[in-house]
């Protein structure tokens, strides 16, 4: 038995070793040369940009210099003035008005005396014509020279006026009634001195009516004030009869005005204004007299009682 199953586990063993020698070896086909696969190309990187150079930072510009403008002006432009100082300078920062305001005789005075001053604004021709070498040697007498050379102009026109005190006890109503009243002695006037434009004005109102001052004020007559406001306040005060004044100041007090003298009688109240040689700020002052002569300016002026100058 083990015999036989020895010859077929023999028979088995041939049959597999004929069949595996029948079998042929699978054909490995040469692979066809494949495309050389292309290098990839790296994404150009762009040229790095030269580091930019670090802007250093601007330096905060340095506030400008305050600067300071002097005016001398005559004491009948105080309100006026000192409302366009405010508007003027909330429209130029940095800048500043700093008023002198006085008879235009005692400007001009310490003007040729050495006081630093931008801009001159006199309520008569007479005391800027003694500061202008230009002017007829007649009135500029010694010479003088403070003017800046082009600057000069006319800037505004005022009105001489005759005021009196509340109540009028004098019942004035005109310069005609004042005349007689000076006349007789019956009166007591303020004015401004002889150095002073609004004096200068009144006297020639007194020639025009042929009266002698010296005689009215020998007569106790006159009363006089060292400016404008002088007069006005005596006025105010009802220690005068009434007062000859610009119409500009009557508005400013609250004066009662009875008459207003004509250009035949005193000529006319014109108010020159120049930028003066000794100016810390020629440029300034200039660009402040300027806006004065603006619309706005003017407006302001004109509600007191100023006119443009013809």
């Amino acid at each position: 038995m083990k015999k036989i199953l020895a010859l077929l586990l023999a028979l088995c063993m041939m049959l597999a070793l004929a069949a595996c020698g029948e079998t042929e070896a699978p054909k490995t086909e040469e692979p066809q040369d494949a495309a050389e696969p292309e290098t990839p190309v790296e994404p150009e990187t762009p040229e790095e940009a030269p580091e930019a150079e670090t802007a250093e930072p601007e330096a905060p510009a340095e506030p400008a210099e305050p600067i300071e403008i002097v005016v001398f002006a005559a004491a009948s432009m105080t309100e006026t003035l000192n409302e366009l100082k405010t508007v003027y300078e909330a429209e130029h920062p940095g800048v500043t008005i700093l008023y002198n305001f006085d008879s235009s005789g005692t400007l001009k005075t310490q003007i040729e005396e050495g006081a630093a001053c931008d801009l001159f604004i006199s309520a008569g021709q007479k005391q800027m014509n003694q500061l202008d070498i230009s002017a007829s040697p007649d009135v500029n007498t010694d010479g003088l020279d403070f003017v800046q050379e082009g600057t000069r102009i006319n800037l505004l026109e005022n009105k001489v006026v005759l005021v009196v005190p509340v109540g009028n006890p004098k019942g004035i109503e005109s310069f005609d009634m004042l005349a007689q009243l000076l006349e007789t002695g019956d009166v007591l006037m303020a004015m401004g001195g002889a150095d002073v434009p609004v004096g200068q004005y009144t006297q020639k109102i007194l020639a025009w009516y042929g009266l002698d001052e010296a005689e009215l004020s020998a007569a106790g007559c006159i009363s006089y004030g060292g400016n404008v406001k002088q007069v006005t306040t005596q006025v105010e005060e009802g220690s005068v009869d009434c007062g000859v004044v610009y119409c500009t100041d009557a508005f400013s007090s609250d004066l009662t005005v009875v008459d207003s003298a004509t250009a035949e009688m005193c000529g006319q109240v014109i108010y020159p204004a120049a930028v003066m040689k000794n100016a810390p700020h020629p440029a300034e002052a200039l660009e402040f007299l300027s806006f004065l002569q603006s619309e706005e300016a003017m407006a302001v002026f004109e509600s007191v009682g100023f006119s443009p100058a013809p």
